[in-house]
């Protein structure tokens, strides 16, 4: 029996009560959760929960079922009809969500779409054959399927258009209530009887000065009460990778220079000049080295900045970095770079590779905003823990192989 798609309940409505569900998840979401989960994992999620899937037909592989006889029956006994025919069927996959198709869109003709069923990602489109030509029943078959689609445009336009919305209005939807969450911790915090915490809880972001690095406070995903953590804010880690990259500019353009240089010695260059732009506020020098590859800020015997300097010697550089890099103590909105040490003629090429490492690693979660043009971040997350984000850029410097010592 024939099914009439695109002509129950309304688009436009349920695109509304998706929202609605959307906004319930956001205002109920568990405080501690809410604070606790990076924000855009946030957003993805309630993104993925208010805005819908528009399907989309695949004729590219459509196929054709075995021919199918039919009968129709008229009239009752002892006048009744009977009338056998054949039915040719076109199976045309789709992707996206199913249900779509039954949802009235505010575009219509009147007339809607008809299939011959609908199975969870297939629809069957069906015509007589009984004394046509084949192209006739290819027309036809074509018409049908042309008609779902025109149906599927403008259910995707409006699908589209609430998608949109919701893209843009999430993050400060989002930041306001967790706004409104803080204000609530701030004020419980005022009040002048005690609040009960875990013996772990209360620390801070890394006081800095001269640049001072000022304290900000981070989150943790956990159903225990929200803790702030020591994290390094986002303005004082661009500031700190611009100063890494004027190093690095100067190097690359004092060839001679950089040629005589191991890699602690340049690692001691990065820390000098690290250390003349920023300051802590309770000790003078707040980057430090640890061996010969490390530039950190160290808190509470927490790193918050890792700084990883490796010379590369193709893709398995990658490996040994993130072996360093993931094998610390890694708190959730830790900021790391890699500081490449590029000694071989083909720059573009070790670049590439090593972004293509990144991105294949099981920890990357998504690219981020570059700290400048022509260079590359991302976000990864630590070992077995989605939740806790580590903010890595990486660092190219384009060098002259170190001088032979005599």
């Amino acid at each position: 029996m024939d099914m009439v798609l695109f002509s129950n309940l309304s688009l436009d409505e349920t695109l509304r009560g998706a929202a609605r569900k959307m906004v319930a998840r956001l205002e109920n979401w568990e405080a501690n959760s809410l604070l606790g989960t990076p924000v855009a994992d946030v957003i993805d999620e309630l993104m993925d929960i208010g805005s819908v899937d528009c399907p989309r037909l695949h004729r590219d592989q459509a196929w054709q079922e075995d021919p199918v006889e039919d009968v129709e029956r008229r009239g009752h006994h002892p006048y009744r009809v009977e009338r056998r025919f054949t039915k040719f069927i076109l199976v045309v996959p789709f992707s996206g969500n199913r249900s779509v198709l039954d949802l009235r869109t505010s575009k219509h003709t009147g007339s809607y779409p008809y299939v011959e069923k609908m199975r969870e990602q297939e629809i069957w489109v069906s015509a007589v054959g009984d004394g046509k030509s084949a192209s006739t029943v290819e027309a036809e078959l074509n018409a049908a399927v042309d008609k779902v689609e025109m149906y599927l445009g403008w259910a995707r336009e409006e699908i589209e258009r609430h998608n949109g919305q919701l893209q843009a209005e999430l993050p400060e939807m989002v930041e306001r209530r967790r706004a409104k969450l803080l204000a609530d911790r701030n004020l419980q915090a005022a009040i002048g009887y005690p609040i009960r915490r875990r013996a772990d809880a209360d620390t801070y972001a890394v006081p800095i000065q001269r640049r001072a690095i000022r304290p900000q406070r981070g989150h943790r995903q956990s159903a225990a009460p929200f803790v702030p953590e020591p994290v390094m804010a986002e303005a004082d880690y661009r500031a700190a990778l611009a100063v890494l990259r004027t190093s690095r500019n100067g190097l690359e353009r004092s060839p001679r220079l950089a040629a005589k240089l191991n890699e602690e010695e340049i690692r001691d260059f990065l820390l000098f000049n690290l250390n003349n732009n920023f300051e802590g506020a309770a000790a003078g020098e707040v980057f430090n080295g640890d061996g010969k590859t490390d530039i950190l800020i160290r808190v509470e015997d927490r790193n918050i900045f890792i700084g990883e300097c490796k010379v590369w010697k193709g893709p398995k550089t990658m490996d040994e970095a993130f072996d360093q890099l993931f094998g610390y103590l890694v708190w959730r909105d830790t900021k790391a770079a890699i500081l490449l040490f590029i000694r071989s003629a083909n720059v573009t090429d070790a670049i590439r590779k090593a972004v293509a490492k990144i991105k294949a690693h099981p920890n990357y979660k998504r690219p981020a905003p570059p700290p400048a043009e022509g260079e590359h971040a991302f976000v990864m997350h630590a070992k077995d823990d989605p939740e806790r984000e580590i903010h890595l850029a990486l660092l190219p410097f384009a060098l002259r192989p170190p001088r032979a010592t005599t």
